[in-house]
């Protein structure tokens, strides 16, 4: 459960979990032709698969919500941030394993024009350094620095985004401090640049918090994560990165969502820059300084 409210399915959310609606049963689609559209609304759909709006011809996907311990609901970009994650580690790891730049990898994989582009432009604001990862000559020890890509075709249809992040990583500590993020965002035809520049930049910061340090924690009984002490969001006072956005305008068409898309990726792009920094995977968030240094120790 976590999802939206939603008609078809009272179950899945916490009010109508009360009431004692079940959630929905998991009923996968039989075997046989492709669905004319997929619906992408949890992001579920990697954005390369030939369904949606890449090039790989052979995939299936099924989704479904599965009853929690705890009662969930809805966090900014609920399931996308962490399908997105998923796909999106998992793209650097295949660019990685072929020694292939992350950014050209993607686009050698996408086919959808308005993707591509948000993820060119991204990339091109940042100065990507075009090379495969992780980054040659870092040493194992002390501060290593990286930079990470992630791009996405929000729930399918409502909006264009990527983001390019740059990190330093003390190996020492495990502690990450993220210097710069590039969104670039195309959510159809903007009526108001200062209105979208803040969703944008304001995602990239609420999902900074998320990827380094918001963590619900428990134990045998209960949440142990209940107040500002125990459940670790940026503190005041904290080392702000630069964040730039860019904005692609367009004049005619549909106009798409703008709150729930830089947020989405930053997890995967910072989690990609720690690959680049070190050569070590993070595969959980959010990435604290423990989990860093366990997959430093672990790494080959």
């Amino acid at each position: 459960m976590g999802n939206r409210p939603g008609t078809n399915r009272p179950g899945n959310i916490i009010t109508g979990s009360l009431l004692g609606f079940p959630p929905a049963e998991f009923a996968p689609r039989p075997a046989g032709p492709a669905p004319v559209r997929v619906n992408n609304n949890s992001n579920g759909v990697p954005s390369y698969l030939a369904q949606v709006t890449g090039t790989v011809q052979s995939g299936r996907v099924v989704t479904h919500a599965v009853e929690s311990r705890f009662f969930t609901g809805p966090l900014r970009s609920p399931s996308r941030l962490q399908n997105t994650f998923a796909h999106e580690s998992f793209m650097d790891e295949l660019a990685a394993r072929v020694k292939a730049d992350p950014v050209q990898f993607r686009l050698r994989h996408l086919r959808d024009a308005r993707l591509k582009e948000v993820l060119e432009a991204a990339a091109k604001t940042a100065n990507w350094d075009t090379r495969p990862s992780p980054k040659p000559g870092n040493r194992k020890t002390g501060m290593a620095s990286g930079r990470g890509a992630a791009c996405v075709l929000y729930e399918g249809d409502n909006g264009y985004t990527s983001l390019i992040a740059e990190i330093q990583v003390d190996q020492d500590t495990g502690k990450i401090v993220v210097k710069r993020m590039v969104a670039a965002s195309d959510v159809g035809p903007i009526s108001n640049p200062d209105g979208l520049r803040n969703q944008v930049e304001g995602g990239a910061l609420q999902g900074l918090s998320r990827c380094l340090g918001e963590e619900v924690t428990w134990d045998h009984e209960k949440v142990t994560s209940i107040d500002w002490h125990s459940y670790h969001s940026l503190p005041l006072g904290f080392e702000v990165p630069k964040i730039e956005a860019v904005l692609i305008n367009r004049s005619e068409g549909e106009v798409m969502g703008a709150g729930e898309t830089s947020i989405t990726l930053v997890a995967a792009a910072i989690g990609n820059a720690i690959f680049d920094a070190t050569g070590a995977r993070i595969r959980q968030v959010p990435f604290t300084a423990d989990r860093i240094k366990a997959a430093l120790a672990a790494r080959a």
